[in-house]
């Protein structure tokens, strides 16, 4: 199971951490991403780290958002920066078994374990 958290409401510019926990499963041997889905909107890739450590960013998010992983409490984080009101949305954690490859880690049906959502809201 996966837990996320870390969601809430933050001004425009400011930042936020997410968190997502896992139980039943070794992150490192995983590769963990983050989807986001906005109102209205279909679920979209945003980041991920694979078992290895190599990181792919949606370009949207590059340079703002960054995902780290933490072995020793089997948790990855996402660190947002410089959020825009268009980073608004639901905040699915999600994990895939192994390395996935460039081609799949963008891919939902890649993940076969999601976490619940958080909900970030970036707005003055």
């Amino acid at each position: 199971q996966l837990q996320a958290s870390g969601g809430g409401l933050v001004q425009p510019g400011g930042s936020l951490r997410l968190s997502c926990a896992a139980s039943g499963r070794t992150f490192s041997r995983s590769t963990v991403a983050w989807f986001r889905q906005g109102a209205g909107k279909e679920r979209e890739f945003v980041v991920a780290i694979r078992s290895h450590g190599a990181t792919s960013s949606a370009d949207s998010v590059k340079g703002r958002f960054t995902i780290a992983r933490d072995n020793a409490k089997n948790t990855v984080y996402l660190q947002m920066n410089t959020l825009k009101p268009e980073d608004t949305a639901v905040y699915y954690c999600a994990a895939g078994r192994g390395s996935l490859i460039s081609s799949s880690v963008w891919s939902q049906a890649s993940y076969d374990d999601w976490g619940q959502g958080t909900q970030v809201t970036v707005s003055s």
